[in-house]
């Protein structure tokens, strides 16, 4: 089991923005951080678009901030963060920006204060390569995309 202790993050509001709210979670027991749109835009069909939220931080060492879409405005309006997750790393210290997607049919608006994205603080693990000349053999070996089967291989 892991602590629940929420994890310290610095957030600097950037000029303009102090009437926006801080991202937040929706209830105790979410993982994300609901983050707003701190400008207006109409995103049309196939458009894409940094979404400004007006704010910058600083992620503690060892951390980063996953951006991730709002589930119900993919559900019902095809509008999505289509680099999911994104990554926000530690040493950035720029403005938060969403990249969203209109995969919809219609002409989507975001007005100022609208939630646009969820942000999930996760730890991060880095990897060390050590370079071989031979892999292990595995069950799957080089068995790529769809190797392990289609939808009819799921159990129902």
């Amino acid at each position: 089991m892991h602590s629940r202790e929420p994890v310290p993050v610095m957030v600097k509001r950037l000029p303009g923005n102090d009437d926006l709210p801080l991202p937040a979670y929706a209830t105790t027991g979410a993982a994300g951080m609901d983050v707003v749109s701190a400008e207006d835009i109409d995103l049309a069909p196939g458009a894409r678009h940094a979404v400004a939220t007006g704010l910058a931080m600083a992620i503690p060492d060892g951390f980063e901030i996953q951006v991730r879409p709002r589930s119900g405005l993919a559900l019902k309006h095809g509008v999505t963060v289509p680099n999911t997750p994104g990554t926000i790393d530690s040493d950035y210290r720029g403005e938060l920006k969403v990249i969203m997607i209109n995969l919809g049919a219609e002409t989507f608006s975001i007005r100022r204060g609208d939630r646009v994205a969820q942000l999930v603080l996760a730890p991060v693990t880095q990897a060390s390569w050590l370079e071989v000349e031979t892999l292990d053999d595995t069950a799957r070996g080089t068995g790529g995309f769809g190797s392990t089967g289609g939808l009819a291989a799921l159990p129902g």
